[in-house]
């Protein structure tokens, strides 16, 4: 029996103090859980973008030239290594075989080009 009381002294306020540690650790998740981050950097960067920014934030301009792979009309980079599809292809067809400046936003899973305009080069 006093062994178990020696025991109990020396177990006790250490499971006490694990106990309020927990404790204070869930208080301190569900505070920042509940207010907004103070870096607005490290927020965007947790969190995905609307569309409509990402697009700003992506718009390029693509020079090549306009040509026929199979049944689409593509964006052929000067070299000829890198070809993209363009999503407008009634506007790429105003531009076959010829040398372009494309304005868009490159779907790089794709690789296709949505065209918001095509200017000759």
């Amino acid at each position: 029996m006093k062994r178990m009381q020696e025991l109990m002294l020396h177990v006790l306020p250490v499971a006490a103090l694990i106990v309020g540690l927990c404790l204070m650790s869930q208080s301190s998740m569900a505070q920042n859980a509940a207010s907004p981050n103070s870096d607005p950097n490290a927020q965007q960067q947790s969190m995905p973008q609307p569309a409509d920014q990402n697009q700003a934030a992506q718009t390029a301009t693509f020079t090549g030239k306009i040509v026929k792979s199979g049944s689409k009309l593509v964006l052929t980079d000067a070299d000829g290594k890198t070809s993209y599809q363009l999503d407008d292809q009634k506007k790429a067809k105003q531009f076959m075989n010829q040398n372009v400046k494309v304005t868009g936003v490159l779907d790089a899973s794709s690789g296709t080009i949505r065209v918001s305009a095509i200017d000759p080069a």
